[in-house]
């Protein structure tokens, strides 16, 4: 059933089938992986004694409340790792959370007329996020080192090429909002022209935050409410919420593919001294390599050499560094906190709102 959905041949996954739904949605690369994960577990749990013998018969029995609660006992404790020398290392909260998410995905999915008592993942207190002094020191830090030679400081070292590229992540990160993956996923061309504005596509398995109250405004319902009926957990809310949920999403444009954010007047100069950088390391690369994407490898590794595309564990590596160098340089300054390495708590700190469709007109955008 999950090969419907998330093919692992690579020439099936543009003909895979849209989950069922409200909003019917294609399954995101990430959310595939994140399928036959939860899969693998399954199949790990299968026959082993905690779980019951039936679990073994169907696939249904999988989502009755025994195997249910003795799968996750196993899965909370690590004993359903992948690799052997993992086994018996508690899984982590948020890993939890996403194996919570895709037990409800697959109980659509193999038994869609069933209320399937899920478990209940405890909320991790979310760190905290910056403040916006900090956040102006973060960019005005940032731009002065850019200015300077190579820093080598508290053995934490960082090329020109390098303080460019994270400068110019900081300065979208700022201003348009994006998850790492959305800023890992940046092409040349979801660049502007004179990089007045930045296009993200957000990720298709969820909406934004603002588009959640959007319609929980027009339902008048609460956001979680919304959360519920469109991603997979519609059978713990009444049919009259659902159905006014539905109503709204209706009434509703649909949202863009790509969202446009304007760069301020500091966050192009980044981007156009990164894309100069980027451009001297892309033209010494023997191989197709980054040249469409933003983002490229500045060092060699077992990926390649120089100038291949950066992926989304690199742009966060990227980031880690960075700010780590920064927390340096600006150690013992008047007004300096240290800066927390997690790009999502930036990200979490920034109200950023799209170009509305006068805006992106006049910026030749639509």
């Amino acid at each position: 059933m999950v090969d419907r959905y998330a093919p692992r041949d690579p020439e099936r996954w543009d003909g895979r089938a849209p989950l069922p739904g409200a909003v019917p949605t294609q399954v995101s690369r990430s959310r595939a992986d994140q399928l036959w994960m939860v899969v693998g577990m399954l199949d790990r749990a299968v026959g082993r004694d905690e779980m019951p013998d039936r679990a073994s018969r169907a696939a249904p029995q999988l989502f009755t409340r025994p195997a249910l609660k003795a799968f996750w006992a196993l899965a909370e404790a690590g004993e359903l790792r992948a690799r052997p020398e993992d086994v018996g290392r508690p899984l982590p909260v948020a890993t939890l959370r996403i194996v919570r998410d895709v037990l409800a995905l697959l109980a659509d999915l193999v038994v869609p007329e069933k209320v399937v008592r899920l478990p209940v993942v405890e909320q991790p207190e979310l760190k905290p996020t910056v403040p916006a002094r900090d956040r102006a020191a973060l960019y005005r830090g940032l731009a002065d080192l850019a200015a300077h030679g190579p820093l080598q400081r508290g053995g934490i070292g960082m090329s020109g090429a390098e303080r460019d590229r994270v400068l110019a992540m900081v300065g979208i990160v700022l201003d348009a909002g994006p998850r790492s993956g959305e800023l890992a996923a940046l092409r040349l061309a979801d660049l502007a022209e004179g990089l007045a504005a930045v296009g993200i596509r957000r990720r298709p398995q969820r909406a934004s935050v603002s588009r959640e109250e959007e319609i929980a405004a027009l339902a008048e319902v609460h956001p979680s409410a919304v959360r519920a009926v469109l991603y997979g957990a519609a059978h713990t809310r009444s049919e009259a919420t659902r159905q006014r949920v539905l109503a709204a999403v209706a009434a509703l444009e649909p949202l863009p593919e790509v969202e446009w954010y304007e760069l301020s007047a500091g966050t192009r100069v980044a981007v156009k001294r990164w894309l100069e950088s980027r451009q001297q390391v892309v033209d010494a690369l023997p191989l197709e390599g980054g040249r469409s994407q933003l983002w490229v490898t500045l060092r060699a590794s077992k990926a390649g050499p120089p100038g291949i595309t950066l992926l989304p564990e690199g742009v966060r590596a990227a980031y880690q560094k960075g700010v780590t160098a920064l927390n340096f340089a600006m150690a013992g300054r008047y007004g300096w906190s240290p800066l927390p390495t997690k790009m999502e708590q930036l990200r979490r700190a920034v109200e950023t709102v799209p170009l509305d469709a006068g805006r992106a007109q006049a910026l030749g955008l639509a």
